[in-house]
């Protein structure tokens, strides 16, 4: 699963993604620095991975990753091909998220694309080229629905589908705003809308900003915005994080308390990237690995034990679960736990829930 991070030139999008990946993508002070995108997977921080390898000390410990791509900056006009207008639509649409960097911070050593700060006006840019350039895709699709119509009636639901859709784009806002029933997904699904693909905003702060970076009266525009189409808002200075991408485990929990945070900005970044994809992951536990398994929201037994391989999966008998919390409320001891009855039998029926320790049971 991929996120694209993008926003105008000059915002901080590859500083970011270094910070993230520490992959070395080139950083300039000038637009298009980035032309093909740089790619990097990283670990999801996960606490709890962390609990398990005290416990278990494997051998092996695993955790689930998210891929980040660093796609070029965008203009005005991108949508007719200006700047590097039609590489940043093709690399976007091939990713199944976007992250937004949004500049709030002031420097004149830094030039802006547009000569002033104006982060609502640059979500606006960017996000109008997409509404354009989806604008320009349902059209095609909607003059072929309607020749198809006149042999088959069964083309009126996708002519509707796609009116609906048409409608808010031509309102200005982005396709993620309106609610689907299922039907209409599965007719959307063809059509891969920019402007349909979740969304998740980075407010990028300056470095004496960072502590009351909430309050921020830029960030709080960019939270109002976020707000009308149901995004989140993650603030940080990607300076700092640029920093604390570099250092050691001790340095960096010290330099995280002089500077009165709990976390880095980029953990709470990938976290949520993480949950923006629609995902989660339950937990396997040993002495050979202590792993962390990537799932869909919503995924049954059966399926995430295919993850693992698919033989479990069509051999499936039964899947021993206890919560990540119950083990711990155990003593982390999975002997306790079962004598407590914190261990549950679930069958092909049970739905996964995020943290859960799974052994599964199978004959093949």
């Amino acid at each position: 699963m991929k996120i694209g991070i993008v926003g105008l030139p000059n915002v901080g999008k590859s500083t970011l993604f270094n910070s993230i990946t520490k992959a070395g993508a080139e950083c300039a002070n000038y637009p298009f620095c980035t032309i093909e995108p740089n790619v990097g997977v990283v670990a999801v921080p996960d606490e709890r991975i962390e609990k398990l390898a005290e416990i278990y000390k494997p051998q092996k410990v695993t955790n689930a990753i998210v891929e980040f791509v660093d796609i070029a900056g965008l203009v005005k006009g991108a949508s007719r091909g200006e700047g590097l207008g039609n590489k940043f639509l093709s690399h976007i649409r091939e990713v199944d998220s976007i992250l937004q960097v949004v500049r709030c911070f002031e420097n004149s050593n830094i030039v802006h694309v547009e000569g002033n700060i104006d982060p609502l006006r640059d979500i606006e840019t960017i996000n109008l080229e997409l509404i354009f350039a989806d604008l320009e895709t349902i059209e095609k699709r909607l003059e072929r629905a309607k020749k198809l119509l006149k042999a088959d009636k069964k083309y009126q639901f996708e002519i509707d589908t796609l009116e609906k859709v048409k409608e808010v784009l031509d309102n200005g806002k982005c396709a993620r705003t309106l609610s689907y029933t299922d039907e209409e997904k599965e007719v959307l699904k063809e059509s891969f809308l920019l402007t349909l693909k979740p969304v998740l905003y980075v407010a990028n702060v300056s470095e004496d900003e960072i502590e009351n970076c909430e309050n921020n009266s830029n960030v709080l525009k960019v939270k109002e915005y976020a707000k009308s189409e149901g995004a989140d808002v993650i603030p940080l200075c990607v300076k700092i994080e640029e920093e604390l991408s570099t250092l050691e485990k001790d340095d960096k929990i010290e330099m995280l308390q002089a500077l009165g945070l709990e976390e880095s900005g980029l953990d709470k970044l990938i976290k949520a990237s993480y949950k923006l994809l629609g995902l989660m992951s339950f937990l396997t536990a040993g002495e050979p690995e202590v792993r962390a398994w990537t799932i869909k929201i919503g995924t049954k037994a059966p399926q995430a034990a295919g993850k693992i391989h698919s033989d479990i999966e069509r051999g499936f008998i039964k899947a021993e679960v206890i919560s990540f919390d119950d083990l711990m409320n155990a003593g982390g001891s999975m002997v306790q736990a079962k004598e407590k009855g914190l261990v549950r039998s679930e069958g092909k029926e049970y739905i996964m829930r995020d943290g859960d320790i799974v052994l599964f049971r199978f004959n093949v």
